[in-house]
């Protein structure tokens, strides 16, 4: 394989399998072990299809590790999101949610994005063998000279909080991650990769997907 090729072929496939990256957590170190019995969803999101797609993909993919989830947009009327909440209002869907038997709530939102420019230099081919210096010299000496290509592309910071809504406690923030998505182009795979990553750190944080 061409060497221009091979990189390549390297660049864009650590792309793809590094679409979503944790880049920032926080533990409350009054937690050990959380174990919720009934976790619901909340992708905050004006896409309905996006949120649809997020909250479907994480409600299975916490029910695969014996976690009961339920999605938001299943619990709640459609009017739910329409409007802004007060306190008040918040108060009373809490309650709600008590006597639905939910005793936690993980939320994930986008807090952010920002544009990223990368400089991309295009490779040799230097599939063969050179004989001496000169030789390898004269072959590769445009790079001195060679402008990079410049490459745009968009990161979104999100983040995802896991809070307890226990009887008689006021509502508890267990855990928050933040996490970078890199060039969303296509929702479906952004979102599989969001999940992967989220459900992988709530794992080794030992909250809800407990072995």
């Amino acid at each position: 394989m061409k060497i221009k090729g091979l990189v390549l072929f390297i660049a864009f496939s650590l792309l793809s399998c590094s679409s979503a990256k944790m880049v920032d957590q926080w533990k409350s170190q009054e937690t050990g072990i959380y174990q919720g019995n009934k976790v619901l969803i909340i992708g905050i999101t004006p896409n309905l299809d996006t949120r649809k797609m997020y909250e479907q993909r994480l409600a299975l993919a916490l029910e695969k590790k014996g976690v009961n989830a339920v999605k938001s947009i299943d619990f709640f009327e459609k009017s739910f999101s329409e409007a802004k909440k007060s306190q008040e209002q918040l108060s009373e869907i809490e309650n709600q949610l008590f006597e639905a038997g939910f005793d936690t709530v993980l939320f994930t939102t986008v807090t952010g994005s920002e544009n990223k420019v990368t400089a991309v230099q295009s490779f040799n081919d230097m599939k063969n063998t050179f004989g001496s210096f000169m030789d390898y010299y004269y072959t590769n000496q445009h790079v001195f000279y060679q402008e990079f290509s410049r490459e745009i592309y968009q990161i979104y910071h999100t983040e995802t909080a896991l809070y307890c809504i226990c009887p008689g406690k006021d509502r508890e923030l267990i855990w928050k991650g933040s996490v970078d998505i890199v060039d969303p182009q296509k929702a479906e795979r952004s979102v599989a990769h969001y999940v992967k990553v989220l459900t992988e750190e709530l794992k080794k944080n030992k909250l809800l997907i407990i072995d």
